[in-house]
């Protein structure tokens, strides 16, 4: 068996205190005070890598992921936009073959009109 490796000396967690920042009021009060050093406020090293290599995790899972996501966005798209669709094809052809009716209905009016004043005219 294999020792296990040492535990790292700092892990940071969510649980730490982080220092409070007086309010607004309090601010404007001391306003000429000197601000506070980077070191207080920017990360540790070791956080600052940390958030660094989880920013790349991240980057990478997206990346992996991408393909599953585009191909789950597709299937609700369809699953969401079919019923739509659907209704919308069914009145568009609804009104399609009444436009249809209507005009031939025309075109027949017309012919059988000019039909008739032609067998008048000839007798």
């Amino acid at each position: 068996m294999t020792p296990e490796p040492p535990p790292p000396q700092r892990v940071p967690t969510l649980t730490e205190v982080v220092r409070d920042v007086p309010p607004p009021a309090a601010a404007a009060v001391t306003a000429e005070a000197p601000l506070r050093p980077d070191s207080d406020i920017a990360p540790t090293p070791l956080l600052a890598a940390a958030l660094v290599h989880e920013a790349r995790i991240a980057e990478q899972v997206l990346v992996r992921l991408q393909p599953q996501i585009d191909v789950l966005f597709e299937h609700r798209m369809r699953d969401v936009l079919a019923p739509a669709i659907n209704r919308l094809t069914t009145a568009l052809a609804d009104e399609a073959r009444k436009q249809l009716a209507m005009t031939v209905r025309e075109i027949v009016a017309r012919a059988v009109a000019e039909e008739v004043a032609r067998h008048r005219g000839n007798s």
